[in-house]
């Protein structure tokens, strides 16, 4: 998982960097071409295509596919904007919104300390954003909206987990999102120089190896014991930040995180336990 997680900060570095130069609607799409293969190759070698792709829930996997494909152009565009230390500061809150939401919207009880949790979280995201102080830039509500963003397609998978297999979900992720990006990257080509297209090139091979990756831990371990270990994509993501492209970690950001990161850890820690404890009460009543 930690591995996973240096190559994803590594994308997010090339992602800056390309975006920086070109549309960001194109370099995602290039990005969802790949990702769409990889899983469309393992569909074929695994239960096969048709039976992967057969799902109760059909327009529901292709909306939460699109929804992602949309997070990852507005992260992206946080990168450009923001850089990648302050757009991961904020966007690690994200595990605490899937706590605030899953009780409307899966039904799931969020006991208080899970609520106060959320509310530590809260505060450290303001604490990075210093609304009250002057400073505080527009541009800082993109991760924020990328974050929810992710937390709602978070639910969703969770949500569809009810009626399909993992690997359905992960099939209609790539190919809806392939879909969407199509769809509005087409008109957005331009030529890239030849530095530039292998920089894509290995956005996309490292794109393909950390989906792998991420695919071999949770088979290896569960997501809720693996999902703390999450968070050092922050870590790998602020130091690429300040060694590759001179961004600053400003104490305010690094108060914040260390807050977001505590908050995060703990809900996810509580979900799991919780999550045991109905297991457990399922196997007594059996």
């Amino acid at each position: 998982m930690i591995l996973t997680t240096f190559i994803f900060a590594v994308q997010d570095g090339l992602s800056r960097i390309l975006a920086a130069e070109y549309n960001i609607y194109l370099v995602v799409m290039i990005r969802y071409w790949f990702f769409a293969a990889f899983v469309v190759v393992l569909s074929s070698r695994s239960r096969g295509i048709r039976k992967t792709a057969r799902s109760a829930r059909l327009k529901l996997q292709m909306f939460r596919g699109a929804l992602l494909a949309v997070e990852i152009c507005v992260t992206v565009a946080a990168f450009v904007a923001l850089g990648l230390v302050e757009t991961h500061a904020i966007f690690a809150c994200y595990p605490l919104i899937i706590a605030a939401l899953s009780g409307p919207i899966l039904g799931e009880s969020v006991g208080w300390r899970r609520w106060v949790a959320i509310c530590v979280g809260l505060i450290g995201v303001l604490i990075i954003l210093r609304p009250s102080s002057g400073v505080f830039h527009p541009n800082a509500i993109v991760p924020v909206i990328a974050a929810i963003m992710f937390a709602l397609y978070g639910l969703l998978t969770r949500f569809v987990a009810r009626f399909d297999a993992a690997d359905t979900s992960f099939f209609w992720t790539g190919i809806a999102g392939a879909i969407v990006m199509t769809g509005v990257g087409l008109f957005h080509l331009e030529p890239m120089s030849s530095t530039h297209a292998t920089l894509m090139a290995t956005l996309c091979v490292t794109g393909v190896i950390g989906h792998f990756l991420l695919i071999k831990c949770y088979e290896i371990a569960e997501a809720s014991a693996v999902q703390p270990f999450a968070f050092f994509q922050l870590v790998f993501a602020s130091l690429i930040g300040v060694l590759v492209f001179g961004e600053t970690l400003r104490t305010n950001v690094a108060i914040g995180s260390v807050i977001v990161i505590a908050a995060g850890i703990f809900t996810v820690m509580r979900a799991r336990r919780g999550a045991q404890q109905d297991a457990d009460q399922s196997g007594e009543t059996a």
